[in-house]
């Protein structure tokens, strides 16, 4: 009778956790709806994408009319170099083509309304200074 209650408890906890991934999902896409953002490739945990969303969707809004690409690319690199380190690059346009090496968890490109937004990070290694 043991393994049949072990068997139940195990597979209660996979249908839960089932659960809470597509709430996970579904409140993710959500916030992509929201902020009308696109998601083209990404390898970034989605906390630090939703920040990227976030001040992305804030500083679009603060610019009206034309959005001010350096701005929001100066905005988003500085706001992730100071919260997660450095050194995170950051490339907003229309049209720009792109090959970048990256930290793994650290690269995402997305769209948000019709500007795209390449963020990434990269390992610094100090320097030896001899």
């Amino acid at each position: 009778m043991e393994g049949v209650e072990l068997e139940l408890e195990r597979r209660s906890k996979f249908l839960n956790s089932l659960i809470q991934q597509k709430k996970k999902a579904k409140e993710q896409q959500d916030l992509k709806d929201e902020f009308n953002v696109r998601v083209r490739a990404s390898d970034m945990p989605l906390p630090v994408q939703n920040r990227a969303f976030s001040l992305s969707r804030e500083l679009l809004n603060s610019t009206p009319g034309k959005a001010d690409n350096k701005r929001l690319a100066l905005a988003l690199k500085k706001d992730f170099d100071s919260a997660y380190g450095p050194a995170w690059h950051c490339i907003v346009g229309t049209s720009f083509g792109s090959y970048v090496t990256h930290s793994i968890g650290g690269f995402i490109y997305f769209q948000i309304d019709k500007v795209y937004v390449l963020l990434f990070k990269t390992a610094v290694e100090p320097l030896d200074h001899q």
